[in-house]
């Protein structure tokens, strides 16, 4: 009698257990940002827009890209260059900060100056239901006035 109990136990635990783990969705490697780069401006490109309506337009499920600065930074500028209405989601140590273009960045979004240690996730939204190419550069020098 015991053991025709836990053949009606152990299928239950199985199916619930299902129910409770998510799904490990992939996740864009993550890319180190030294205090010094290598090569200025770093570039990475993606596809912009996605499947989620945010206050940030359309953005993917998952960051385009995830960057992880090594060390805190006095000055780093993060420009998203891309045909459409291109955002920039950065969710970091600091919290979440939508960026959209402007006529100042020349309609590119764009987001400098102190960025301190930690994993950033990145989505490189668009403002319609599009999706396009995009270079997102990563620098560590001043923008010429």
């Amino acid at each position: 009698m015991k053991t025709l109990r836990l053949w009606q136990i152990v299928p239950l635990a199985v199916v619930l257990s299902m129910g409770i783990i998510q799904p490990n969705l992939a996740e864009a490697p993550s890319i180190p940002i030294p205090a010094k780069l290598k090569s200025d401006p770093l570039v990475l490109t993606g596809k912009s827009g996605g499947t989620v309506q945010s206050n940030c337009g359309n953005i993917p499920a998952v960051p385009n890209q995830v960057i992880q600065v090594t060390e805190s930074m006095p000055y780093m500028r993060l420009t998203v260059d891309s045909p459409g209405q291109p955002t920039l989601l950065i969710d970091g140590p600091s919290g979440r900060f939508c960026v959209l273009a402007d006529s100042y960045s020349q309609n590119k979004p764009e987001l400098s100056g102190y960025w301190q240690a930690g994993k950033y996730s990145l989505y490189v939204g668009q403002l319609s239901q599009e999706q396009h190419n995009y270079t997102l550069s990563i620098s560590q020098q001043k923008k010429p006035k």
